[in-house]
């Protein structure tokens, strides 16, 4: 595991790096990815739209930040992701917005799924290769210690609730899903990652 991790993070970019990338690639009419389509490129140029807004406006709780200035350790946070992910562009500005309050106690870095399959294969959810995921490594000594993903506990209900009613996914469930990362606000991120980094403090992971 740990070469897998090395040579991920050797691939790996910083967040305006990788924002950089998507957003080179729309210009030339194509998304991140090994599969290429005119809906995979709309939906990144929808994506980018969202995460430079989000960018501007998502806001990390006190409590949060408090927490994120006093952490006693340093950690990676290594995302898997894609520019045409819907979740992905919801969740990262947020992840960006922890690191840069933690006193450079976390390096986020990103990489992309379909040029990191031997990574990817580590971390399927039910057996897919659902993104993002995050995955927790403590720098000192270089051990993952937790992963997290695709999505918030409360999304991911929604998302298996309607498929089990309905049997697919479909726009309208996208839909609701979008309308459920505006209403939530990011805050179910921010407290879901403080919590696995709480539970490695404490020796519960």
């Amino acid at each position: 595991m740990k070469n897998i991790i090395a040579k991920a993070l050797f691939k790996s970019h910083t967040y305006p790096e990788y924002r950089k990338l998507v957003a080179d690639l729309l210009v030339d009419g194509q998304s991140t990815g090994s599969e290429q389509s005119e809906s995979l490129t709309n939906y990144s140029k929808l994506n980018d739209a969202r995460m430079n807004r989000l960018d501007k406006t998502i806001k990390l709780t006190d409590e949060i930040v408090l927490k994120l200035e006093n952490l006693d350790h340093r950690y990676i946070w290594l995302v898997i992701s894609e520019g045409w992910c819907g979740d992905a562009a919801q969740i990262l500005p947020i992840i960006n917005k922890m690191a840069l309050a933690s006193n450079k106690k976390i390096d986020l870095r990103i990489v992309l799924r379909d040029e990191n399959e031997e990574l990817m294969s580590q971390y399927l959810t039910n057996g897919g290769k659902a993104i993002p995921k995050v995955i927790v490594i403590c720098k000192e000594a270089g051990i993952v210690r937790a992963d997290w993903g695709p999505r918030p506990k409360v999304a991911s209900e929604l998302i298996t609730n309607y498929k089990k009613e309905f049997g697919v996914l479909d726009e309208k469930i996208k839909t609701d899903l979008q309308l459920w990362y505006l209403a939530d606000k990011g805050v179910s991120v921010q407290e879901e990652l403080m919590q696995i980094i709480e539970d490695i403090k404490y020796n519960r992971l």
